[in-house]
């Protein structure tokens, strides 16, 4: 929301370049920074507030320091007030947050003076409990001097009972999430029908992160409120909020099922934004199969974050993982008290699981500035507007180039200079960027995937609209054309009984249980496991179903904040995991097996004589074990043996296929083979989040020599969700240059035979054995070499 970004420098600040001078100059550290980037300053360009805008909305603002708005502020207002749903999609800190507060205020005032001093009503959708709670914050900041006409409240998991009845009965803007939409508020909605009557406005701000499967609910999600909020003769204005995206006026039509208008020209102004690439050292250790190991990303960037708040330099370090984060925060508390103590308790760190007031601890802590770093997770990520930030350190690639800026973007957001550098990690992905900055700094930031359509998403969506207001043959439509065909099969299933003449009877819900609780919008795959200290019974926090296995299996090495704890024992049936406090000098990663067989093939297209696939598999995974590895360095120093029972997907898959006349062009012997194609699919899933918005841990493969319904040696990168996520489908789409990329990446790598920065997978279930790079690098030449003669 903040417009003061134009000055130019904030005194007392040290410039970007300076610091990273600084950084640079520790322990010969110039030899990691492999390309610095440096974005220039902005200017701003301004309009005027349209008519529309209450003349006191407009003097609030005002009286907060903003004497116009941006020219892409005014456009967003300009379609809201016109009742044209809108998506701005400009760079962090570019005000997007004003855009939509300044129409939802004025309609919030043009009802206080209705009977029951409610009147017009506005709906914010944040995907993360930290960020409606910022926003909130804001929102009362700029409403004080309008009074009591506008009432903001968040209504979520952490709402106590008793300020929810307030909430539903007074609370003119309420601010929640997807989550609560469809588990509270939706399936309660005739105890909402006076506020869901009075709805002119629904934000969903950071639209952008809502991709993949969680993007798919929360896309059935917002037509099941269409459908409710038509019931009551409400036909709310869609304002949406996303980091620069590319198509985002399709992705958010794709999200709302309507017709949305798009602003794409950042009017803002932006200080100098210095960005750097480092990749940290190889040391002397040896991994799997001998292979050289490279210092931690974890280690890297815990080392860095002290460095800077030595400094004074207020930095936030976001990390892939929970565990990550909590590593780094651990590592740099010691080393913070080596140097001064009291600047231990000075970085913390912040992630999903936390308990309520932990997180709103650790967000106060960090807005008054009390605190000098945290290590995050992207619980933090997603808008939480941190004034004063000076730099921010990524450990490891986050997955898309969207991600990569919104997290650079969480510094310099006073207007004054900003550093950011991506730590790499020992992968063939961010070891590829790091290489080649220009897949970074001058291509466009990915489409967002979504696919609503998907059955395994659709079906229990159906049942839950159903559930609300019974369904008719007429609304399937809002649902997506495949809503049609699944309602047979629900109604087989006794979910859902058609009662009423054949052509105008509606679908009724039939069962006592909830029909909401049928869908789990997050895909964690059931209900989230909960993590629980044996002895004292106290709750730490939870994991989702989904990676239970390979989180909280038994002897697993868990943190919570800066405490580290070993896994006694995983209870599946009940949900829980007994965890004791220890201190060991490890960490650990499960290895998994995986089995896929082919259920349909869709669509192929020949490659040479080899084929390129997509279609729909079966994917059978089993964890089998873990690795222990020391927690600084990675070495791996044991295996422990599992016994978990497997788990079955069905999903959707790209795959390959190469045939004896190919193999022998590449001079592949039937020895090598095995390693060629294991070592083909671990690079292929480690880039595949270059072309299609994914994270690794999204995707999984499977290489064979002779695979029994193809009959050929083929390679498998397949949605680790039900139903699949879109990834696969934009990486068939993608296949040559995805593949091509993958061989660069193999072949430029500097190691000998193989390492987690080309080929190794650090979730492979074969101890990355065999892998062949050498015959990788062929194998992909012979492939590409196929698709561009076919």
């Amino acid at each position: 929301m903040d417009n003061s970004s134009e000055k130019q420098g904030v005194p007392g600040r040290t410039h970007p370049r300076a610091v990273l001078e600084r950084l640079a100059a520790f322990s010969d550290r110039r030899g990691r920074i492999t390309h610095t980037e440096h974005l220039p300053s902005r200017a701003g360009a301004h309009s005027s507030w349209p008519e529309g805008i209450r003349p006191e909305v407009v003097a609030a603002i005002e009286a907060a320091g903003i004497e116009r708005p941006y020219e892409h502020q005014a456009a967003v207002a300009s379609y809201a007030l016109a009742g044209e749903s809108a998506v701005v999609a400009t760079g962090t800190a570019s005000g997007k947050s004003l855009a939509y507060l300044a129409p939802v205020l004025s309609a919030a005032l043009e009802g206080s003076e209705a009977p029951n001093g409610r009147g017009a009503t506005a709906l914010y959708l944040a995907p993360t409990k930290a960020l409606a709670a910022d926003q909130l914050r804001a929102l009362r900041a700029l409403a004080e001097p309008l009074g009591k006409a506008v009432r903001p409240a968040v209504y979520d998991g952490d709402t106590p009972v008793e300020e929810r009845e307030w909430v539903r009965l007074y609370a003119n803007v309420v601010l929640t999430n997807p989550d609560m939409l469809h588990r509270g508020l939706l399936p309660a909605h005739p105890r909402w029908s006076t506020f869901l009557r009075a709805l002119r406005y629904v934000v969903i701000d950071e639209c952008h992160t809502y991709r993949g499967v969680f993007g798919s609910h929360v896309a059935q999600v917002l037509r099941r409120l269409r459908r409710v909020c038509a019931r009551y003769g409400a036909s709310p204005v869609f304002l949406l909020a996303s980091a620069t995206a590319a198509s985002p006026g399709e992705s958010a039509g794709r999200l709302t099922g309507i017709e949305v208008r798009e602003v794409t020209e950042d009017a803002s102004p932006r200080g100098e934004m210095v960005f750097a690439l480092w990749e940290p050292p190889l040391t002397e250790l040896h991994g799997e199969r001998g292979a050289p190991v490279r210092r931690t990303a974890v280690a890297e960037t815990a080392d860095l974050l002290t460095d800077l708040a030595v400094a004074g330099v207020r930095t936030v370090a976001f990390v892939r993982s929970r565990r990550g984060s909590e590593l780094i925060s651990l590592i740099a508390q010691e080393r913070l008290a080596e140097v001064d103590k009291s600047l231990a308790g000075r970085v913390a760190a912040y992630r999903g699981g936390y308990l309520a007031e932990e997180r709103r601890a650790l967000e106060a802590a960090l807005h008054s500035g009390e605190l000098l770093g945290l290590a995050a997770t992207t619980a933090l990520e997603l808008g939480v507007d941190v004034s004063g930030l000076d730099a921010v350190l990524l450990a490891g690639y986050p997955g898309t180039r969207a991600s990569l800026w919104q997290q650079a973007g969480r510094a310099g957001r006073g207007g004054q200079g900003a550093l950011a550098v991506l730590v790499a990690r020992d992968d063939p992905l961010d070891t590829y960027l790091v290489h080649h900055p220009e897949a970074l700094f001058r291509r466009p930031v990915e489409s967002t995937v979504l696919d609503p359509d998907n059955p395994y998403v659709l079906a229990p969506h159906l049942c839950a609209a159903a559930a609300e207001i019974p369904l008719t043959a007429d609304e399937l439509a809002l649902f997506g054309p495949s809503a049609p065909e699944l309602m047979p099969s629900l109604e087989r299933r006794g979910l859902l009984r058609r009662r009423g003449p054949r052509q105008q009877g509606a679908w009724h819900w039939t069962r006592r249980e909830r029909a909401a609780d049928l869908a789990d919008i997050r895909g964690g795959g059931g209900r989230p496991v909960d993590v629980v200290e044996d002895g004292t019974g106290r709750l730490l926090g939870t994991v989702d179903a989904g990676s239970a296995h390979t989180t909280v299996h038994e002897g697993a090495v868990h943190l919570h904040q800066g405490r580290t704890y070993v896994v006694r024992e995983l209870d599946l049936e009940d949900g829980v995991a007994l965890v004791v406090q220890e201190n060991p000098a490890y960490t650990t990663t499960a290895r998994d097996t995986t089995a896929v067989s082919i259920l349909e093939t869709d669509r192929e297209v020949p490659w040479g004589d080899g084929r390129l696939c997509f279609g729909s598999v079966e994917v059978t995974n089993q964890v089998v074990s873990y690795l222990k590895r020391r927690a600084l360095t990675g070495e791996v120093m044991g295996e422990v043996k599992l016994d978990l029972p497997p788990r079955t997907l069905r999903t959707r898959a790209v795959w390959w296929t190469v045939t004896e006349d190919q193999l022998d062009a590449a001079s592949i012997a039937p020895e090598e083979l095995g390693g060629a194609l294991h070592a083909a699919e671990h690079a292929s899933i480690g880039m595949l989040p270059l072309f299609a918005t994914c994270d690794r841990w999204d995707i999984g493969g499977v290489s064979v020599p002779l695979h029994a319904d193809t009959l050929l040696p083929t390679v498998f990168v397949y949605d680790g969700h039900p139903g699949g996520a879109g990834f696969a489908e934009r990486a068939f789409a993608a296949a040559r240059e995805w593949l091509t990329a993958t061989r660069e990446a193999i072949r430029s790598c500097e190691c000998e035979s193989g390492c987690p920065s080309c080929v190794q997978s650090p979730k492979c279930g074969n101890g990355n054995d065999p892998l062949d790079k050498a015959a990788a690098v062929r194998l992909l030449g012979e492939l590409l070499r196929g698709a561009d003669a076919s």
